[in-house]
């Protein structure tokens, strides 16, 4: 008995060593499978970066068997989308991204996404693709410019396919000449590795597949039996995220100047003034994550300032015009700087239209209330009507306002209890003609 165990112990010690040598395949294997799963809709901006990276790292510290990325993008900013593949590519768990839902694009930085991963998985009816750099609102990027760009990211994306193994031709083809991929091309092509109908085919097709981490570790995905946890961004991230969107941004700007505007127009209302103060700098936090170009904020800014001069000076709109037009150029050229970023047109044409309205409105008034006769103090009794208290011959008293004054007839005697009209008001003393009848 004493050498049966003796020799137990002696092959014990010699096999422990060699199992825990198998590494990361077979603990994978026998941990407890848990999938963690990430959202991203929307265009990849900072704040869609940082989820990603926090998703990802906890997904990490909580020893998941692989962290998923649900993706539906139009694209976004270069220097974003690099921070997540970097996180992807180095990242010390599986990464899955999946193109969903059905109807779903992973367009521009979302392609660069999803080749970045482990696996790449998309929805039957979805696409990837056209992630050649192109201009915001359709502006001319200089063609050096252009070139540099093209060329910087034709050879990131080649880099990506071949650390992932997959086609570097076609991969390039989507940056050179924008070419786009239904689920079906992707597959084909090899730009991708599954198609699935939703999230649990995915997780059961993936069952067994053998992954190399950025650190050279194999591991063996076993989702048998698994359980799910949706990591969502928080109130912060998605409140971050809205008002990341250049269209946002701009409604945004557009809504601090009809808030200052307003403020400067009519002081002490407050609530404008308010309103626009926190709607300028929730615009400069947008715009800034959105590389504005600062030329076209400058313009704006002048728009408004010029706007608001109008109503100190009678220029005749002149102010106005130069307003609009600085604000029209302003809009055209705030994202000229950032190929990745596109404003609506047809916003800009609506906010011009809307300011050059709300701008008219105000001026309108103020002029009516220029030129309409003040209505309070000795000046605003000149039209109105008195009556007779005592008999004018030439002078009398009259009851004007709910007063007594002294008053001098103008136009004949005045009896007692008749209607007549001031004329002048001459310090405590008023010069009033008779009513005429009829």
């Amino acid at each position: 008995m004493l050498r049966t165990g003796l020799r137990v112990f002696f092959v014990a010690w010699l096999v422990m060593p060699l199992v825990a040598g198998l590494g990361g395949s077979l603990i994978a294997a026998a941990s407890p499978a848990t999938v963690e799963v990430l959202s991203v809709d929307g265009t990849i901006v900072p704040v869609i970066a940082d989820y990603i990276d926090r998703g990802i790292s906890q997904a990490e510290e909580h020893g998941a068997t692989v962290c998923i990325i649900e993706l539906d993008t139009p694209g976004g900013l270069l220097d974003s989308t690099e921070k997540i593949v970097q996180s992807i590519m180095n990242a010390g768990v599986p990464v899955v991204v999946y193109v969903s839902p059905k109807g779903a694009w992973a367009a521009s930085a979302g392609t660069f996404i999803t080749l970045s991963a482990n696996i790449a998985v998309m929805t039957p009816g979805t696409t990837i693709g056209a992630a050649h750099p192109v201009a915001a609102g359709g502006e001319e990027i200089p063609e050096d410019q252009m070139k540099k760009i093209v060329e910087f990211s034709a050879k990131w994306m080649r880099t990506i396919a071949e650390e992932r193994g997959r086609n570097v031709e076609e991969a390039e083809l989507a940056v050179t000449q924008s070419k786009s991929f239904t689920d079906v091309d992707a597959l084909e092509n090899n730009l991708i590795n599954l198609r699935a109908e939703n999230l649990a085919d995915l997780i059961s097709q993936i069952n067994g597949w053998n992954v190399t981490l950025a650190s050279g570790q194999e591991v063996i995905i076993d989702t048998t039996n698994y359980g799910s946890t949706r990591n969502e961004m928080n109130a912060v991230e998605r409140f971050l995220h809205a008002i990341s969107d250049p269209n946002i941004a701009y409604i945004l700007l557009t809504l601090a100047t009809i808030g200052l505007i307003t403020e400067v127009s009519n002081p002490g209302m407050v609530l404008p003034g308010v309103v626009g103060g926190i709607s300028l700098f929730l615009a400069f936090y947008s715009l800034g994550v959105l590389n504005a170009y600062w030329g076209g904020i400058l313009l704006i800014l002048l728009a408004v300032g010029l706007f608001v001069a109008e109503y100190f000076t009678h220029s005749f709109g002149l102010l106005t015009a130069g307003g609009i037009a600085s604000l029209v150029m302003g809009s055209l050229i705030l994202f000229s700087h950032s190929p990745e970023v596109e404003l609506n047109r047809g916003l800009i044409a609506g906010v011009t239209a809307g300011i050059t309205a709300f701008a008219a409105f105000v001026i309108g008034a103020i002029v009516r209330g220029q030129r309409r006769r003040k209505v309070t103090g000795s000046e605003g009794m000149i039209g109105e009507m008195a009556i007779a208290k005592t008999p004018l011959d030439p002078t009398g008293t009259v009851l004007a306002q709910g007063e007594l004054w002294t008053a001098t007839s103008e136009g004949g005697k005045v009896a007692p209890g008749e209607a007549v009209t001031i004329s002048k008001v001459e310090r405590l003393k008023l010069r009033v003609t008779k009513k005429s009848k009829g």
